[in-house]
């Protein structure tokens, strides 16, 4: 049987649900963003698929997985379990993995060799066997988009020189202000930062007020932060639909269309 093997742009991968021959998806940045790659056979080396050192989230569906940074399964290796995996950086292997095979199912694994637990399920909503397969109607989609992130910056400012010290009064009420700024600038995961930005910057600017302009400026780097909105994509699906006079609710990574696939109890299936 020929590899399973994609690299292509994904909108996302925070769904529950996964196509049944996706058995496990590397993807090049966190939280499962960026170019993916899929494979249900092992990979003696990610060079061959223009994918080596570059996966830092992964989704594991079914079966255990040993991931190991050289080709050829050497180096540090870790066996993951089923989940999804939204950062590698904690394993020591963010944009190190080189290689990966299936775990077979009969064989034992010291504890040691374990990844930590996952911190996201997966659900597994491949068919059965001889399941019998029902349409279920889509009452509801909400699309989820990622909140605004903070962007900072450091820039040089031309500062006139002081004739009898810093102006601290100054520089207490300018950080009060700009604290205030950037507390309000701030949204979502990048409140706390855009406050903190807020206050290095008004501590800055409040603290060159009443000094004298004469004689040579100087420069001085000044930290900037700013609220930037989040793209326009979503990250995933919110779907809801009824099956049999009962209420289910799912994640897709892709808009669903009238009607879902569910088994004989309402599940998900591809």
């Amino acid at each position: 049987m020929t590899p399973v093997l994609k690299a292509v742009f994904a909108v996302s991968a925070l769904a529950l649900t996964l196509q049944a021959s996706a058995q496990v998806t590397f993807y090049e940045n966190g939280n499962f963003q960026g170019r993916y790659f899929t494979t249900q056979v092992p990979v003696t080396n990610f060079e061959r698929y223009g994918f080596n050192d570059r996966a830092s989230s992964v989704v594991v569906l079914r079966d255990r997985w040993e991931v190991c940074q050289d080709s050829g399964y050497r180096g540090q290796c870790v066996v993951l379990r089923p989940g999804r995996y939204p950062s590698l950086a904690a394993m020591g292997i963010n944009d190190r993995v080189s290689s990966v095979r299936a775990v077979n199912v009969n064989s034992r694994v010291d504890d040691n060799r374990y990844a930590p637990p996952p911190p996201m399920p997966i659900y597994d909503n491949h068919r059965r066997r001889n399941e019998r397969l029902y349409r279920a109607n889509v009452t509801s989609v909400r699309a989820v988009v990622a909140p605004n992130e903070q962007r900072c910056w450091i820039e040089r400012e031309q500062v006139a020189p002081e004739r009898s010290g810093s102006n601290v009064p100054g520089a207490i009420v300018g950080a009060v202000i700009g604290g205030i700024l950037g507390h309000q600038v701030g949204g979502g995961r990048g409140k706390d930062l855009a406050t903190v930005g807020g206050v290095i910057a008004g501590g800055a600017v409040g603290a060159t007020v009443g000094r004298d302009s004469n004689g040579p400026a100087r420069a001085q780097d000044v930290q900037r932060c700013t609220s930037v909105p989040s793209q326009a994509r979503p990250e995933y699906w919110d779907v809801t639909y009824t099956f049999r006079g009962q209420e289910h609710h799912i994640q897709m990574t892709t808009p669903p269309g009238p009607t879902v696939t569910v088994n004989r109890q309402g599940e998900p299936r591809a």
